[in-house]
């Protein structure tokens, strides 16, 4: 079976929202990545909802090779498919057209 657009995007929504988890179950990861983000934990619910930032979350991810390598363990994936599903992200984020 073909994976859709939306699948793939639907798979790559998941594994953002999985990595989010991970760095939300650790008050210490999570308090790094609110810290990095300017976010509050008050903010982060709002935050999570606007276009980009699952995104976003994977980027972060990406930017710290220690955190990508120790979420990629724990999700039982390769450290390559955070990549893969950003680079899917943002590429979906810009098939809507001119912002």
């Amino acid at each position: 079976m073909v994976k859709t657009d939306n699948q793939s995007q639907s798979g790559d929504e998941a594994l953002a929202i999985t990595a989010l988890s991970f760095l939300a179950s650790d008050a210490e990861r999570l308090g790094r990545f609110l810290s990095v983000t300017g976010l509050g934990p008050e903010t982060l619910r709002q935050a999570a909802a606007r276009p980009g930032f699952l995104a976003a979350v994977l980027d972060y991810l990406a930017s710290d090779e220690t955190l990508l390598l120790a979420f990629a363990a724990n999700a039982g994936l390769a450290p390559e498919a955070v990549a893969d599903a950003h680079r899917r992200l943002v590429g979906g984020a810009d098939r809507g057209g001119n912002a």
